[in-house]
């Protein structure tokens, strides 16, 4: 029987990476200042297992033959400009984290999505292993 944890965790994925190109120097400083009040309050609660920013460039491989291509393809509302880990426990408690993230009115979106226990491949082979023990 395998042993995966109910809850690892929730990701915080910040879509949309030109949510400021909108609002002027004050106020993206204005709103800076506010997210990191934000990160600094999960921080220091604890909610906080990793976070970064990622950057508008990268390279996707794909395929058979391991082909690599510049990307990301996504446009700029939906590429993902970064993400936080947070170690909360159930999903209502992620959203409402989630809620409270200061570029929401400026354009932002956040996906919110449980960290799973195992891959769904490596679930279905383990599952399949002791299957065939059994």
């Amino acid at each position: 029987m395998n042993s995966y944890k109910t809850s690892n965790g929730y990701l915080l994925l910040f879509r949309g990476t030109d949510w400021h190109m909108q609002l002027s120097p004050e106020e993206i400083q204005r709103v800076m200042g506010d997210w990191g009040a934000w990160f600094s309050g999960l921080n220091d609660q604890g909610k906080l297992t990793a976070a970064n920013p990622l950057e508008n460039e990268g390279v996707v491989v794909s395929g058979k033959s391991r082909s690599v291509a510049d990307g990301p393809f996504a446009e700029a509302k939906e590429s993902i400009g970064g993400f936080f880990l947070l170690k909360v426990e159930t999903m209502e408690e992620a959203l409402a984290i989630a809620k409270e993230c200061p570029a929401l009115p400026y354009g932002l979106t956040v996906e919110v999505r449980p960290v799973a226990p195992a891959c769904p491949a490596q679930r279905m082979a383990d599952d399949v292993s002791e299957h065939a023990m059994a």
